[in-house]
């Protein structure tokens, strides 16, 4: 029975994660496309801003320093300082909020949580999914996230 449950729980865990996402086909990649990405990742890299000034005396006084949060690019894994969301539409192309705290190493790429922002494979079918802001809260998804490393230990 346990099992049962389990596996309608994981199976509805994984449903509204893809239902948080626009999935875009290859004829629907294009500069329109672009500017909606483009306005994703300002919105997010707002939130990220303002969030990591309101938490971060809250993970303080829980003992978890250095919170930064942040939009974080790359292609294919390989993230590049000069990546900027103009690039958004080349292959491979993910953008994310990352969320860490304590012990930050020298390369960006390494967090501790993150949000998909976009995210594009291209290949002989090009497929994109896009964070639905019209169904879903990013903020509050943020924050959800921020209060729930919180309560870790």
């Amino acid at each position: 029975m346990f099992n049962k449950l389990k596996k309608i729980f994981l199976s509805k865990q994984q449903n509204e994660e893809k239902d948080r996402y626009i999935i875009v086909q290859n004829d629907e990649i294009n500069e329109d496309l672009k500017q909606h990405i483009n306005a994703l990742e300002k919105l997010a890299e707002r939130y990220s801003k303002d969030l990591e000034n309101e938490y971060k005396s809250k993970f303080e006084s829980n003992g978890k320093k250095n919170l930064k949060i942040w939009v974080c690019r790359d292609i294919d894994g390989d993230q590049m300082p000069s990546l900027t969301s103009d690039q958004c539409l080349e292959g491979e192309y993910r953008s994310q909020i990352a969320i860490n705290y304590d012990g930050f190493t020298d390369e960006e790429d390494a967090y501790v949580y993150y949000i998909k922002l976009w995210g594009c494979s291209r290949g002989r079918k090009s497929i994109g999914g896009f964070y639905d802001l019209s169904k879903y809260d990013l903020k509050k998804e943020i924050e959800d996230t921020l209060s729930q490393v919180l309560k870790e230990t």
